[in-house]
């Protein structure tokens, strides 16, 4: 693990820590899962802002309006309205981030992470989770309603960007009377927002937890969702995304997911996960006989009853084109960032490759912004953000302690080096 901290301006070197210990310690989680409880039975709220004749005014100079942003909330908001943290879903996430839905028996996405004596512990903060513009889950997307036409939007919704679903979120933040949150927290495209965070709304937050994202895509990553999105599109019951009322593009929007699967895993994860099938029946005429392959289709099958294929080519589009550079030096983009920030990697992801974060925490420094790195060892892949969770609250509770604790004083800054 590499352990790059805040130190004097003359050092610029990466802090190496030899061992990295298997115990959580006072900070990590606890084994014992009755500890850490989950935050219960919980609802989704729904938000409705940019009404006509006040739409809001996407990146690309079209309106989009009304807007409905489904959300969440776990813990209190303190009196100081000061607590508040913003967690930053991935491609396929959702609001839900945490507890369970009644009647439900699989919690949120990142329960694991948040509720009481978690990394975002609720007996200290108010955690918020929203999900996306463009989304499917709650959130206006393509499977919205078009009130000018009484039809769902398909491919009449405009096309979005990070920075929108950034400018939706802040327009939700507001409606909550919250000045200034103390972190946004996001892995994947949820590191993305983070970023968009951080330089479109610098005074509006303490701190940025970054996890296993980039300042832009590599053109392999866009290749690997171009695939996608072709397979969708090919389908023949994509109907030009007006599928709506008819049969989905099931086939196309569950390779897509197959594709996106394959990105998540290691090399090591699947051998270890994975060996060749028991008995003879064979899925297909061509199968090699490998366990993988019904991993793959069951997830698939799986994703295509939850997800919409219109909101997988919005959303895979506007992680593609999102630069936070804008084309100039990232260093000067970094400049006007007032908040800590906490950048995650893991050396077993290659769709996020550690060295994408390492061109954040660069920028980072040569912009004189008080920033902690952190490499994990971790045999999980991209899938590690959400897997490795000791590891991770261990990280998060120390960092927002510090942040929680920080007084605002400036200049020199020692080094943090701690085990996880």
């Amino acid at each position: 693990m590499r352990v790059l901290s805040p130190m004097l301006k003359k050092i610029d070197e990466v802090t190496e820590v030899s061992q990295i210990s298997q115990h959580a310690g006072p900070l990590g989680r606890n084994p014992d899962k009755n500890i850490c409880e989950s935050v219960g039975v919980v609802e989704t709220n729904y938000f409705h802002f940019a009404l006509p004749p006040n739409e809001l005014t996407l990146e690309n100079g079209e309106k989009l309006g009304p807007i409905t942003v489904a959300y969440e909330t776990y813990g209190e908001l303190n009196d100081q309205r000061s607590n508040a943290i913003l967690i930053l879903h991935a491609l396929s996430g959702d609001a839900h981030a945490a507890g369970f839905h009644e009647g439900d028996e699989k919690p949120g996405w990142w329960d694991d992470m948040i509720g009481p004596g978690k990394a975002f512990d609720t007996n200290k903060y108010f955690v918020i989770c929203s999900n996306v513009l463009g989304g499917c889950k709650g959130s206006t997307g393509p499977s919205s309603v078009n009130p000018k036409t009484g039809k769902k939007y398909g491919l009449d919704f405009p096309i979005i960007s990070i920075s929108d679903i950034v400018n939706v979120q802040k327009g939700l933040i507001d409606s909550l009377k919250i000045d200034q949150l103390l972190s946004v927290a996001g892995g994947s495209m949820g590191g993305m927002q983070a970023l968009e965070w951080l330089t479109a709304y610098p005074d509006k937050l303490k701190s940025a937890i970054v996890i296993a994202t980039a300042v832009k895509h590599s053109p392999q990553q866009i290749a690997f969702h171009e695939v996608g999105r072709q397979a969708i599109m090919a389908d023949p019951h994509w109907e030009n995304g007006h599928y709506y009322g008819g049969l989905p593009p099931a086939k196309g929007l569950s390779v897509a997911r197959m594709i996106g699967h394959i990105t998540y895993m290691s090399e090591v994860s699947m051998a270890e996960k994975f060996g060749r099938r028991s008995g003879d029946e064979q899925p297909h005429k061509f199968s090699a006989g490998s366990e993988v392959e019904d991993y793959l289709s069951n997830r698939g099958n799986h994703f295509v009853k939850r997800f919409d294929a219109n909101s997988y080519l919005y959303i895979t589009r506007a992680i593609d084109s999102f630069d936070v550079s804008r084309g100039k030096n990232l260093y000067d983009v970094f400049k006007v960032v007032k908040a800590k920030v906490l950048v995650l990697a893991f050396k077993s992801d290659w769709l996020y490759p550690a060295s994408q974060s390492l061109e954040i925490v660069r920028a980072c420094k040569l912009a004189g912004i008080d920033t902690t790195y952190c490499e994990i060892d971790s045999t999980y892949g991209h899938d590690a953000f959400l897997l490795e969770v000791e590891e991770e609250t261990h990280l998060v509770k120390y960092f927002l302690q510090r942040v929680s604790l920080d007084n605002g004083a400036t200049g020199v800054h020692q080094a943090l080096q701690y085990e996880i």
